[in-house]
C-alpha cells in the first residue's frame, strides 16, 4: 500500500513539474515573447507606434489614456540614446533586456529637466564613458546594461482629447538612436 501511496503522489508530483516547465517555456518556444514581438515591429533604433487594436505582432497600447511606442536595440558596438524632449503630460520609459527583465524605469517627474536624456551602455561602455567624460553627458542618466540586446518601451500620457496631439507629436519625435558621442 505504501509503495502504491508513493508512486502516486511521485507522478502528481511529476506531473506538476512537467506542467510548470511547459507553461513557462511555451513563449521561448513559440516566438511569441515580448522581445520577438518588439523586433517583428520593423527596423532597429527606432521608435514604432503602437495603436489601441493588436497589430501583426499582437502588440497594442492596451489603455486608452496612453500612447504607446517601441524600439528594440543592440549595443554590442556602441551605447544606445534615448532622447526625447518632455510634453505637457505625463510620460514614462522602461528598459527591458531580450528576456523582458525591467533594466532600468524613469518618468516625467525623475528626469532632469522633464526630459528623457539616458544613454544605455554595457559595463565596458561604462568604464570607457567615465574615463573620458564628455561634456555634452553632463546631464544624462547613464544605465548599465549587462545584456547587448533588448527594447524600450516609451509612453505619453493622454489625459483628454486635447492632449492626443502632443502625445503622437512627443512620441514621433523621441529618438531611440546609437550613440555618435554628441
Amino acid at each position: 500500500m505504501s509503495r502504491l501511496l508513493y508512486a502516486v503522489i511521485t507522478g502528481i508530483f511529476g506531473a506538476v513539474l512537467l506542467h510548470i516547465i511547459i507553461i513557462l517555456g511555451i513563449p521561448h518556444f513559440t516566438g511569441k515573447d515580448a522581445y520577438t514581438r518588439v523586433v517583428a515591429e520593423g527596423a532597429p533604433f527606432l521608435f514604432h507606434r503602437l495603436e489601441v487594436k493588436p497589430d501583426a505582432t499582437g502588440l497594442s497600447s492596451l489603455d486608452p489614456f496612453m500612447r504607446v511606442a517601441v524600439c528594440h536595440f543592440d549595443i554590442s558596438r556602441q551605447p544606445l540614446s534615448l532622447v526625447a524632449l518632455g510634453s505637457g503630460s505625463f510620460w514614462s520609459i522602461s528598459l527591458y533586456d531580450k528576456d523582458a527583465n525591467e533594466v532600468f524605469s524613469m518618468n516625467d517627474r525623475t528626469s532632469v529637466a522633464g526630459d528623457v536624456d539616458v544613454l544605455l551602455a554595457t559595463p565596458v561602455q561604462i568604464a570607457q564613458l567615465r574615463k573620458a567624460p564628455i561634456a555634452a553627458l553632463a546631464q544624462t542618466i547613464l544605465v548599465e546594461h549587462r545584456g547587448t540586446t533588448g527594447y524600450a518601451v516609451l509612453r505619453s500620457m493622454v489625459a483628454q482629447p486635447s492632449f492626443e496631439a502632443e502625445a503622437r507629436e512627443f512620441l514621433a519625435e523621441a529618438e531611440c538612436l546609437p550613440f555618435t558621442g554628441r
